[in-house]
């Protein structure tokens, strides 16, 4: 999908909405996901907690079974990350009862972090414990009136907390990711399946211009539909115009050619005069002339046709057929090699005028042979061409002769017959197509005729 396209935009800002909002989900879901851990660490912490100040405020309580119910073994085991401190605050010398976790350390007051009591009257905070640990702890004073003020903390090991996030993150990340690659491919599916009536349209109108159809054909989702519809229409219309064209053209021709032919048949029945072969010269000339111009507006009408395709091969030996035939006498032999797939986008009768015009004048120079061939390229980034090469074994043209042949009515032998127009026509029907005319030297002798046109 190129950048410029539809189907590439409505990709790209599909898939960045998703991964906008893939991100935004798993930040959310990961930051949920913490705090509820944290809140879970935290009650368990809360009820060490308030074992602890029941077990404060129970001073009755013989000290050898004091502490002894709060049934966690990490308590007992040395800097294992879970531990308990009691600190009487209100004597000048704070007495201190830590579980044997602690061994000789001491934890820290979050009050001196800078936490504030919530409205349960406990602080929560993360602080660093012995060996460099992160502790998760919760700190509750305690104020037993004449029986003192204590300072309760208990912490545990944060590297849980931690751990579970890290795993929940991970497990996240490689859903996402495969679910981002899921929607990544429905994306494409949805655009393609979306985007395929508009190929479809496409596709027709490269046949119409093919010669393969002649309207574009089938149902259309109604977002598309009048586009196929003012489409046909503009080929109905391109039709009706041309036919226009053609009619006016052809009135146009029979117009012309009664006075000329008047004029003709006045002069020529002045026999001898000088005025009468003056004019009977200058009406030869305007007929050409005429016709020169008629035959371009007939083939630059009938070029608006859309669709018209003409098999070159079968074309070209049915003229060399023909020209065999005219050239008889002489014994000129023409051979051709066609490409079977060569197809010419433009009428047949266009074709044998353009290749007609080339083989009469090759088999009218040519000394005994013409060799025709016909060869379809395709280059890179353009459509295909038609290239029709007529070669003869005649005496061959220089360049400045080959740059005066192709002017209009310019001949180098007045002793051949014909008026002169043969080469020009061919150059400016060619151009009308779009191709073009180019004349070289044949490998075989003489002169080379290489006609270039759209093919299909």
């Amino acid at each position: 999908m190129r950048g410029s396209s539809l189907a590439t935009r409505l990709f790209l800002s599909a898939t960045a909405w998703v991964v906008v909002i893939l991100v935004i989900t798993g930040v959310v879901l990961s930051s949920v996901y913490r705090d509820a851990t944290e809140r879970a660490f935290d009650r368990r912490l809360n009820l060490y907690l308030r074992t602890l100040v029941a077990e404060v405020a129970t001073p009755d309580e013989p000290p050898d079974r004091q502490f002894q119910s709060l049934g966690e073994p990490l308590f007992e085991l040395p800097l294992s990350g879970w531990y308990w401190q009691i600190t009487r605050t209100d004597s000048d010398k704070p007495e201190v009862r830590a579980s044997r976790s602690l061994w000789d350390k001491k934890l820290p007051k979050l009050e001196d972090h800078g936490a504030d009591l919530t409205a349960a009257g406990i602080r929560l905070g993360y602080v660093e414990g012995p060996e460099g640990q992160n502790l998760r702890m919760v700190e509750r004073p305690v104020d037993l009136g004449a029986d003192g003020k204590f300072l309760v903390n208990v912490a545990g090991d944060a590297t849980e907390i931690f751990d579970e996030t890290r795993s929940f993150d991970y497990y996240l990340g490689g859903t996402f990711v495969a679910l981002s690659i899921v929607l990544v491919l429905t994306t494409i599916f949805q655009v393609r399946f979306g985007l395929a009536p508009l190929k479809r349209i496409s596709d027709s109108i490269a046949d119409i211009r093919s010669g393969r159809a002649e309207r574009l054909e089938g149902e259309f989702p109604v977002e598309i539909a009048p586009l196929a519809r003012e489409t046909n229409a503009l080929i109905d219309a391109n039709r009706e115009i041309v036919e226009r064209a053609r009619t006016h053209v052809g009135n146009l021709a029979h117009a012309i050619k009664t006075p000329l032919s008047v004029i003709v048949n006045e002069a020529s029945a002045h026999g001898a005069d000088p005025f009468a072969a003056k004019v009977l010269e200058q009406a030869d000339v305007m007929r050409d002339q005429v016709a020169h111009h008629l035959e371009r507006a007939r083939i630059a009408a009938r070029l608006t046709i859309i669709g018209t395709v003409t098999e070159v091969a079968p074309a070209i030996e049915a003229l060399r057929r023909t020209m065999e035939k005219i050239h008889r006498s002489r014994g000129i032999v023409i051979e051709v090699d066609a490409n079977a797939q060569a197809k010419f986008r433009g009428e047949r009768q266009d074709l044998e005028e353009m290749a007609g015009n080339l083989v009469d004048n090759a088999c009218k120079w040519a000394a005994s042979r013409v060799f025709i061939e016909v060869l379809v390229e395709r280059p890179v980034g353009a459509g295909p061409m038609l290239r029709i090469i007529v070669d003869d074994d005649g005496r061959g043209l220089s360049a400045a002769e080959r740059a005066q042949v192709s002017r209009r009515g310019q001949r180098l032998d007045e002793s051949k017959p014909g008026s002169g127009l043969g080469l020009s026509i061919v150059i400016d029907l060619a151009a009308l197509y779009g191709g073009s005319l180019i004349l070289g030297s044949a490998p075989i002798g003489g002169l080379r005729a290489e006609l270039v046109l759209p093919g299909v």
